[in-house]
């Protein structure tokens, strides 16, 4: 499963959490149709708002997303308006690191570290031919 949204250098990578995984699809063992929602989501704290705390609740999506610091503050600050804390599985969230084991990989490849192409879809094409490589060697 392979999901890639190509964004401008200075773009938040939270504001396109929805847009890559409206791009997963998931396949299936059997046959049948690929299947679009994941069992669960792992994301740094970098992830850790509102917005994308909604987006998977709404799609029945488990996640394991660790609370920020300033957010954790200002929810005890509130009392019992500031609602419970999200729940968060330490064991789950350890395998996050194969994730940035595939991105430094993505990385040895020096034209995804650098950049130099100019176009986005051949930035893309880059990307995926790299992640080929990869799959391949493994």
């Amino acid at each position: 499963m392979l999901s890639l949204v190509i964004t401008p250098g200075q773009c938040a990578d939270c504001t396109q959490f929805e847009a890559v995984m409206d791009r997963i699809c998931v396949p299936r063992l059997a046959c049948g149709r690929p299947r679009t929602k994941p069992d669960s989501v792992s994301a740094d704290k970098g992830y850790s708002n509102r917005r994308t705390r909604r987006y998977l609740r709404r799609r029945g999506i488990r996640h394991v997303i660790p609370e920020k610091a300033d957010q954790a503050a200002n929810r005890v600050r509130r009392g019992s308006s500031g609602g419970r804390p999200p729940g968060f599985d330490k064991d789950r969230y350890k395998k996050r690191n194969t994730v940035e084991r595939a991105i430094n990989k993505l990385k040895t490849f020096r034209a995804v570290a650098t950049r130099f192409d100019k176009r986005g879809y051949v930035y893309l094409g880059t990307v995926t031919a790299a992640a080929l490589v990869i799959w391949l060697r493994s």
